[in-house]
């Protein structure tokens, strides 16, 4: 009979362990770093917060907003499960020997370009040679996708003068202290426009496929927590889907997670009109084998990888929706 009470006891402990006082389903508490300040293009994320797509897939979510490779790191030790990271990041990290995987193909088409004031004459690669380029700082995104440019026309580093300028692109632009700056093809040539500036901009998707923005994680959670995964993809990607589809009420979303966020900002709105377009695929969430490839031959091409680095083990297809 004692036996019986204690069973009784267990079976009491493990449900109240596994659901909340009002008989739901309990939730995992998951933070997620992003790797910028609030900004629109997080818009996916805060539409599945603010329709309950994370909770109904069990999960209670943070934004922390953190540097892009402290997220790398703390996904890589195991201490959290996800990390919002761009391709470079995760085969730097492989290389180092840290087990994160990309599991969620977020961006497709690389972010980064070179924008230029239209009366500077720069319209193509070429054009750049023998100019100075402002560049926010010599790592990251923003000088692996510079290379990638370069390499795509046959050029290197030596070609041009590179000049660390911070975020300052459209500043050093309008002063003329450099020719060209190193960009994001969605933000600083709205921002000059909306100055009254005319812009030429070179996008690096327009002349090489690397693998950007995406859901990373690591072999831990996908051997022991695949379910969570899947939950997590699932998520994220209705809430792209949602973005896509209406852009105003996903901007409206933004305004509540974002200080600041004027309801009758152009820039704003624009900004995040030409980051859905990066968003649109024919294959949610489906990681491009050639873009990775792409992004191995690059980081080759810098130095940054020295050793044989098994690419097909750094990302995966196999737990998107169906």
């Amino acid at each position: 009979m004692k036996r019986f009470f204690l069973l009784i006891a267990y079976f009491t402990l493990l449900a109240a362990c596994t659901h909340a006082p009002n008989g739901t389903p309990s939730l995992r508490t998951i933070r997620l770093p992003m790797g910028y300040i609030p900004n629109v293009q997080f818009a996916p994320f805060y539409v599945a917060l603010e329709k309950g797509y994370f909770r109904e897939a069990g999960i209670d979510i943070t934004f922390d907003y953190k540097f892009e490779t402290d997220g790398v790191a703390l996904v890589g030790a195991g201490e959290i499960p996800f990390s919002v990271a761009s391709g470079e990041q995760v085969l730097l990290a492989r290389a180092q020997g840290l087990p994160v995987v990309y599991a969620m193909a977020w961006w497709h088409g690389y972010p980064v370009a070179v924008a230029a004031l239209e009366t500077s004459g720069i319209r193509t690669v070429q054009d750049l040679k023998g100019k100075k380029v402002g560049i926010p700082i010599l790592a990251g995104a923003s000088y692996v996708g510079f290379r990638a440019l370069l390499n795509s026309a046959g050029m290197s580093e030596q070609d041009v003068t590179l000049d660390v300028i911070g975020y300052n692109q459209v500043e050093a632009l309008i002063a003329g202290t450099v020719d060209a700056a190193v960009i994001y093809a969605n933000n600083e040539p709205i921002q000059l426009e909306a100055r009254g500036y005319k812009v030429n901009v070179i996008r690096v998707a327009d002349f090489v496929n690397l693998a950007s923005n995406g859901l990373l994680t690591n072999e831990s959670t996908i051997k022991n927590d695949p379910a969570l995964l899947r939950a997590m993809i699932r998520a994220i990607l209705r809430g792209v889907d949602d973005a896509v589809s209406n852009p105003g009420a996903a901007y409206e979303t933004c305004r509540k997670y974002i200080d600041g966020l004027a309801e009758n900002d152009p820039v704003q709105r624009q900004v995040l009109a030409q980051t859905l377009s990066f968003w649109k695929t024919g294959k949610a969430g489906w990681s491009d084998p050639a873009a990775w490839q792409n992004m191995d031959s690059t980081l080759r091409s810098m130095g940054l990888l020295t050793k044989p680095l098994d690419i097909t083990q750094a990302f995966t297809n196999d737990y998107l929706p169906q």
